[in-house]
């Protein structure tokens, strides 16, 4: 059995419908032969029964009581957990079609890909595991266009797609005739100098900008106590173009944007316990396996919420699974994110030695009382 119920289906029975809870959950409609009939529903009862429940008028409405054998469910307690379970459930019965089946988007990623000798920056939608960053993912490509644009103009890395032979007859480009580019395609810089404006980029994107704007602010501070007020300006407005760019990944449907090795966080859910809530971790990208956090008194006496989280993180085991399950995983969480029908709570840091256990209890806390933004009560 996939699902938490299953209901066998007997020509010579009708079905309990009242038995089956009028909840939001996703099922599977198990034929004879063949792969089962997948759905997802904001109420089980009335969506199983319009469905399963035999016809003395003809109708063009789907209906399965003729072909059916089985039927399986789990009733969820949040938009989010439906949609996971959904995911994992076609992805192993429709293995062929689920991404399809879903409208999966993958959302778009900015990639540097550090093994060609002239890194670039670009936009991709495809994850590997190839010597590369990864940054994102980013609600659209009109997003990310935006941020790449600004952002590069910040650095003196290629923006051109060529593969690079320097040579000083080569006529260059517009970039390097705005002394914004290196040019290693003339030759006027090594291997080593383009590396070194390379490692500036990533460590750029790997801090969210925090090493930039650092030099920076240094770099002022030392031209304000040495009285070189103009070299103060400029760096004062260099830093004001950074910040503009940090602006565009700082909030909204672009705060999920980010290295993708440093992309822990934990996806906090209202349960269909209501003693408890559901809490998806999110380790280098991957969603991990559900974890249900109780508040349930054990031995007479309650356990403090920050003691129960320590233990369900040291007691997990993270899976690193294939490059497109991570982009599948962030696709799930993009689409959570930016969408209308959002509940619940996400937390966002840079490892699990980092987690902010004190902030994930207030917002566990929240979660359960109905107080998040955007819950249903």
């Amino acid at each position: 059995m996939t699902l938490s119920c299953e209901i066998p289906l007997d020509p010579g029975r009708e079905i309990d419908f009242e038995a089956i809870p009028n909840v939001p959950g996703v099922f599977l409609i198990w034929p004879r032969e063949g792969a089962p009939y997948i759905g997802r529903t904001s109420l089980l009862r009335r969506r199983l029964s319009r469905l399963l429940r035999p016809r003395e008028k003809q109708s063009r409405l789907l209906n399965l009581a003729g072909v059916a054998e089985r039927v399986e469910y789990q009733a969820t307690g949040s938009p989010f957990e439906s949609l996971v379970l959904l995911y994992r459930v076609a992805r192993r019965f429709r293995p062929e079609d689920y991404s399809k089946f879903l409208k999966l988007r993958i959302p778009p990623f900015l990639k540097v890909n550090l093994v060609n000798p002239y890194p670039r920056c670009y936009i991709t939608r495809r994850l590997g595991r190839d010597r590369a960053l990864y940054f994102g993912p980013f609600s659209s490509r009109a997003a990310v266009e935006h941020f790449q644009g600004t952002f590069l103009d910040l650095f003196l890395m290629r923006r051109c797609r060529e593969e690079i032979v320097p040579d000083p007859a080569h006529p260059g480009c517009i970039y390097g005739e705005m002394h914004m580019c290196l040019r290693p395609c003339q030759a006027a810089s090594t291997e080593e100098q383009y590396r070194g404006e390379v490692g500036r980029v990533v460590e750029f994107l790997s801090s969210r900008g925090e090493s930039l704007l650092k030099q920076l602010e240094s770099e002022r501070e030392r031209a304000s106590e040495g009285l070189e007020f103009e070299q103060a300006a400029r760096v004062h407005k260099r830093l004001e173009k950074t910040q503009e760019a940090l602006k565009l990944v700082g909030t909204g449907n672009e705060e999920l944007a980010r290295d993708l090795d440093h992309f822990y966080g934990a996806v906090i859910q209202r349960s269909v316990d209501p003693q408890a809530v559901e809490l998806w971790f999110l380790h280098q990208g991957y969603l991990q396996a559900r974890q249900r956090l109780t508040f349930a008194v054990e031995e007479g006496r309650p356990i403090s919420l920050d003691q129960k989280l320590r233990e369900t993180i040291a007691g997990m085991r993270f899976k690193r699974r294939s490059s497109t399950e991570r982009a599948e995983h962030l696709a799930l969480v993009t689409r959570w994110h930016g969408s209308s029908w959002k509940e619940g709570e996400l937390l966002l840091f840079d490892g699990l030695d980092q987690a902010p256990y004190r902030k994930l209890v207030r917002a566990i806390s929240r979660v359960a009382a109905g107080a998040s933004l955007g819950s249903n009560s």
